[in-house]
């Protein structure tokens, strides 16, 4: 499998990519294109254009959550796809895969929109959509987690003015319960790939590891959401992830300096920046 970043809050040294506080990255295993996350603008795209990568073959679009900072740029993906019927290029249909909850509007006041720009309706009109609370095995080897157990209640947050509108029109403090992951089966064991976290990285990885039938977890990358954590969660995180043996911790995107300062304490926390490339090998490559 491999994984290119193609949009980060970060830039490496020597790659002259945009960068932007938003996520997206390439995958491809198993004769499949998968992007996951779209950013928050263009980005991804421009920077996807500079490194020869077009999106006409992509067979899945996985939405980690519904922030805007993770699916405007699916708006551009639209138009991505729009133009190339118009100028009578063959593409294929993605399949879009995401939680349930991920198009509903969402509030983070004084935000009154927070939340994908395009609702359920319009993705459809777009994309055949898959929208799944249970795990969805895109290959052998890599999944859609799904709505995530929390199971760790040091990771839990207040959602405080983050608020979900529902279609009968209900509106409720937003626990971001389609906040979600992929997981995928490598040789030297599973390889997380997150977006932010919001359901907390402990929570994604010990489910993951129950969907996986898997223990070992070599390497984790994405968001962890950890951005003005306390010393105790931080701490606790940091043991738990400790405890799992990791080759590597690309903590990116909504991880702050000190939290990856502190983290490093118990797993080797790696640099992680738009046009970095990754490759783990498969289990179903490996057998």
């Amino acid at each position: 499998m491999k994984l290119t970043v193609l949009a980060d809050n970060n830039t490496l040294t020597d790659h002259y990519f945009e960068g932007e506080p938003g996520l997206s990255f390439l995958i491809e295993t198993e004769g499949r294109k998968i992007l996951f996350d779209t950013g928050y603008s263009d980005v991804f795209i421009r920077n996807a254009q500079k490194m020869d990568i077009g999106f006409l073959d992509l067979n899945y679009i996985v939405l980690s959550h519904g922030h805007l900072d993770h699916t405007w740029g699916l708006v551009h993906l639209v138009r991505y796809f729009t133009e190339a019927a118009i100028e009578k290029k063959q593409a294929g249909k993605p399949e879009l895969i995401a939680h349930p909850f991920c198009f509903y509007p969402k509030q983070k006041l004084p935000l009154q929109n927070n939340g994908s720009l395009l609702d359920e309706v319009e993705v459809r009109r777009q994309f055949p959509v898959n929208l799944s609370s249970r795990p969805v095995w895109i290959t052998e080897d890599l999944v859609f987690l799904g709505e995530i157990p929390r199971k760790f209640t040091f990771e839990h947050t207040d959602p405080e003015k983050r608020r979900i509108c529902h279609p009968d029109g209900r509106v409720e403090p937003d626990d971001l319960l389609d906040d979600s992951a992929l997981a995928m089966r490598s040789s030297a064991g599973l390889v997380i790939i997150t977006g932010c976290s919001h359901a907390g990285i402990c929570n994604i990885t010990e489910y993951a590891r129950i969907v996986c039938g898997e223990s070992r977890v070599v390497d984790i990358i994405g968001g962890l959401h950890l951005l003005d954590a306390d010393g105790e969660r931080l701490e606790k995180t940091g043991r738990y992830l400790g405890s799992l043996g990791l080759k590597a911790l690309h903590a990116c995107h909504c991880t702050s300096l000190l939290s990856k300062v502190a983290l490093a304490k118990y797993c080797p926390v790696q640099e992680v920046g738009t046009g970095m490339k990754l490759e783990w090998q498969t289990s179903a490559s490996f057998f």
